[in-house]
Order: C-alpha cells, then structure tokens, then sequence
C-alpha cells in the first residue's frame, strides 16, 4: 500500500476527495484528480473534489481503466481508501460501454451482453418510447429516428451508451491544410498535442471515433484542431459559432490555413443566408423564432446540407433548445471545441450524450510550460464600499439587487485607473457586465468601449486597432467573452461578471493567454471585487474551474484610505464616442 500521512489526499466514503494545498505533492495530486474527479470549491487550505458518476464515465471513454483510477487515488492518500469507494469507480465505470447501439441492414439496435440488464432497461418508462421490439435475449430493434433521443434517455437511467452505429460519409468535399499560412507564407502544422486530438477525435475513421469533444485552453488553437478535423473527415461541414465576430473568424482561418477558397465557405447569418460547402452560422440565428411559441424556422439548415461533419464551437454554450436538433443528426460526425465542459445549467450530461464524450484534454498548465499559452498571473482584488451610504444601500437591498451594487461600486474606478497606469505600455482589456458601469469607465479613462450596442463594422475597427497597439486599452461588455481574436492582450481586468459563472472566468482569462512576442510570455488577470459582499462570494465559485487547472489568485485588499479622489472624466474624440442609444 502506497498510502502515507505525508501525502495530500484524504478519500471520504461520500466521494468526496479533500487535497491539502501545502502539500508538495499537491500539483501532481491535483492533474492525476483532474482526469477522474470535479472541483467542488478551492479555499486557501484545503480544496474539495467531487467523484461523479459523470466524471468516471467521461474517463473511461478516454480510456482510462479502474485500476488506474483507484491506484492514483491511493498513490496520494493519506489513510486507506473507502471500500465503497473502490466499488463505485468499479460499477460506475463498468457502465460505460455495457450497453451499444449499432447498425444493421439499415435499422438501428440496442445490444447488450448482459441479458438481465437489457431485460432492466426495457422496462424503464424513459426508455420504451425508443424501443420498438425484443428481437432476442441480446437486442432491441430501436426507433431508427430516435437515436439521439435514446441515447440521453439512457445516460439519464445511469448506463451512457457507447454509440458504434456509424455516420453517414456526407457530400466529398477535397480540404488540405497549407503548408504556409496565405495572409504572410509562414509556415503551418499542426502541434504535437493538436495532432493527437485530431487523432483522437477521428479514430481511424471507425465507429469509435467522429463524435466528442476536445478541451483544450482559450488560444491553444481548437479552430486548428477542426481544420484539421475536417481535412480527416473530407465532407460538407457545418460549424456552428458563438457570434458573428467569431462565424468572420473561422472564415479567415479556413482561407488562411486551407486550400478552400472563399466561394466554397458560406455565411449563415441574420445578414446573409448562404449554403454552401463550409457553411458557418450561429447559436443566435438557430434559435431565432417570431415568437416564444412558434417554431424555430433555422433548424433546417441541419438537414439542407449533406454534412458530413458538424462542429460545434464553444460547445458548453449550447443553447438548451439546439439539443433537440442535435438529438435528431446522430448519425453525422460532431465535434465539439470547448475550454471548459463546465455548464452552469447543470447540462454537462447533455454534452457527453448528444455530443459525444471527452475525446481530448489537457491541463492548462502543461501547455503553460510548453510556451503554447501565456504564463498567466492571477489576483483578486478586494475594494471596500466608496462610501457609507452604498454600504448601506447594499445592506437593505434585495439579494439580487445586493449583487449589482456591490460589482458597480464606483471605488473600483480608482483601482482601475492604478492598473492602467501600472501596466502602461501593455495591452489591456478592462472587461464587465454592466453597462452603466461601462459607461462610466469610459468615460473616466477616455479608452473606446464594445458593448452589444455597438455596429459589427465598428467593432471591427476597434479590434484591429487594439491588436495594432494603436488603441492600447479597450472596454469590452460581454460580447467580448468568447471567440474573440487578440492576439496582443496581455492584461485584462474584470470589473463585474454573470454571477458565479465558471465557464466565464475561463473565458476571459483565454482572451489573454495567447503566446507573446518577445522574451516576456507573461499575461496578468485581475478581478476587482467588493469585499464583505456577495459579490466576493460569487468571485470564489467563478474560480473554480481556472483553479483545477491549477490557476492560484493572489489576494490583494485595498483600505479605504488607498482610494483615490473621484476621478475626473476625459474628453473623448469623436471617433471612440460610444454608439446606440
């Protein structure tokens, strides 16, 4: 037995698993839990990790085994481990695979070795409405249209099936990677690691490859890995993206970075409704309808096209209604790029049934090493109310309300403008969620600001001149979030965000973690907060996932005292003046 009192974990007969920071084997501890095991909450001493029926599956469709799960939980524990425990990863991840769907004469079956448990699922009432009839003690003839809808019923009983009945080719199409990028005859390939999740993904072209998702950090190149995805494939793809700042980038990259030319890549937007055999759209025009009860008119485009590959591009975001679209095109080959496969709707199951499972991940930090992303330095830093009258107002607000008072508390403007003088010379995105607030730092610093109001043509100018340096701060709303392209930003600094929103934080420390220039690969996030409050609260929850990767805040508090004076508005060209209404 390897278990030791000097080791960092404790594994608790509840599956939960508590890891002691101090510990010098605490960052191994930490990446060997990361495979098999979810961060629950990350205070300064003690952090805890959860084991999940979810998290066991996802391993195991990595490839992962029991024994190895069980063998790094007592490499690093410090007394014996749980026997319920050990039988839990054993059942668990037993399940995973127990059931198949598989394809044959063109009808679609339900297969099981075990005969009892075949017999267990048909009598479940999630289940029967996909069933059509036992054809033998091994198989279940299923509704050959439901085979999305089966399986997320299953993964909802407790026994995720393994999906081996194939895809359809989709419509040939010839997709080469470059060997020089276009816009400047550098050279391209893929990294090892984006090598690897292409492989994984694809599978040799067999049934146990061409659906999941790859996890890999903001600005480690997961458009790349689609690209290189789609040169596997060799058929029309769909991809789906977040906005339209993200469909124009995908645009440039498959010019960039491929033999496709411009006429073969369609836009499928609210401004142009074009099919072509690359075609980009977004999560906002699929789930466009006139009214709350009509039907979502866009959803044809899953089937106008003979895709033979769809991608799904920040796959946690996947809006709830585009699940049932997707329940209905299990039989063409799905990628889903993600940062993160934390949802805050709860609906990571959703994600691992319709999508497919982890395929590919790696730890932040290893990248972080390897000079793939930035060296990133993390704080939080905690002001007080500007003054006793906010104070009091937060003490007598609603609970909803106490949020926003406390993330637009003005004190925040002083230690903005301390940042902005601090990394003069840097290229800094100040980043929030509340409009007003924007507003008022725009004002405050003179720097142009991004908000959903603004025009994608003037937003587009704004972004080139930031990566340019001409414009070196930029104020940015939540459009900002996601699939946005600045390669330059190497500070970034959070005055407010959606509550307790981990994918978020994750999000907006990506904006910054692509590689640097230069001898310096150093990237700085800052999350200024008001302390005492719950936005403090929300702040640690938001941490969480960036902390499993092994992201550490430094915690800085400001006193009263170190306030500055108000700061006195700056006039503003015409030019950044803010747009809409």
């Amino acid at each position: 037995m390897s278990y030791s009192p000097e080791n960092p974990l404790i594994v608790q007969s509840d599956r939960t698993v508590l890891l002691e920071t101090a510990n010098d084997k605490f960052e191994e501890a930490r990446d060997a839990l990361s495979i098999f095991a979810e961060l629950v909450k990350s205070p300064e001493h003690i952090h805890t990790y959860r084991v999940s029926p979810l998290s066991l599956w996802n391993a195991a469709a990595l490839g992962y085994e029991p024994d190895q799960i069980k063998k790094q939980l007592e490499k690093y524990s410090k007394y014996p481990l749980p026997s319920n425990l050990l039988t839990d990863i054993d059942e668990f991840m037993s399940r995973y695979g127990r059931l198949k769907l598989v394809a044959e004469d063109d009808e679609l079956f339900l297969v099981s070795d075990d005969e009892a448990l075949l017999e267990e699922i048909g009598h479940r009432k999630q289940v029967q409405p996909y069933l059509i009839e036992r054809v033998d003690a091994r198989r279940y003839q299923v509704v050959k249209d439901q085979r999305g809808f089966i399986k997320h019923a299953l993964i909802g009983v407790g026994y995720p099936v393994e999906d081996l009945a194939g895809y359809v080719k989709g419509e040939p199409l010839d997709i080469e990677l470059r060997d020089e990028m276009k816009s400047t005859g550098e050279p391209f390939e893929l990294r090892d690691y984006q090598k690897e999740a292409v492989d994984a993904f694809w599978a040799g072209g067999t049934v146990r490859g061409g659906s999941g998702a790859i996890v890999l950090p903001c600005g480690a190149g997961k458009t790349i890995v689609a690209l290189g995805a789609m040169e596997a494939v060799e058929a029309h793809t769909l991809i789906l993206t977040t906005n339209i700042t993200a469909l124009r980038q995908w645009r440039d990259e498959l010019v960039d970075k491929t033999h496709l030319t411009e006429d073969e890549i369609g836009e499928y937007s609210g401004e142009v409704k074009e099919i072509k055999p690359v075609t980009i759209t977004t999560y906002q025009i699929l789930t466009y309808r006139k009214t709350k009860d009509s039907d979502f008119i866009h959803f044809d485009l899953f089937n106008d096209g003979n895709w033979g590959l769809v991608v799904y591009d920040e796959v946690h975001l996947l809006p709830a209604p585009v699940f049932r679209a997707v329940a209905n095109i299990q039989s063409r080959r799905r990628l889903g790029l993600t940062a993160t496969l934390v949802r805050e709707d709860g609906k990571e199951e959703e994600v691992f049934s319709l999508i497919g499972p982890k395929k590919y991940d790696v730890p932040w930090r290893v990248l972080e090493k390897q000079g793939f992303i930035a060296t990133a330095e993390c704080a939080e830093i905690r002001v007080p109310f500007a003054d006793e009258d906010l104070r009091l107002e937060y003490a007598l607000a609603e609970q909803r309300q106490k949020y926003k008072i406390a993330a637009t508390n003005s004190a925040k403007l002083s230690v903005i403008e301390d940042l902005l003088e601090q990394h003069e010379g840097d290229q800094v995105m100040v980043i929030g969620q509340y409009l007003d607030q924007l507003d008022e730092i725009a004002e405050c610093t003179g720097a142009p600001l991004i908000t959903g109001r603004t025009p994608q043509d003037e937003r587009e100018v704004l972004y080139e001149k930031f990566r340019s340096g001409e414009m070196p701060t930029l104020i940015v709303s939540k459009v900002a979030n996601f699939a946005v392209d600045l390669p330059d930003a190497n500070v970034a600094i959070q005055v407010s965000g959606t509550f307790g929103s981990r994918q978020e934080e994750a999000q907006r420390l990506g904006r910054i973690l692509r590689p640097k220039e230069g001898e310096s690969n150093a990237a700085y996030f800052y999350s200024v907060v008001t302390k005492d409050t719950n936005e403090q609260d929300y702040a640690n929850k938001r941490q969480l996932f960036l902390t499993e990767q092994g992201y550490r805040y430094q915690i800085e508090m400001i006193n009263p005292e170190d306030l500055a004076e108000p700061v006195e508005p700056k006039r503003r060209e015409p030019s950044e003046e803010k747009t809409g209404s």
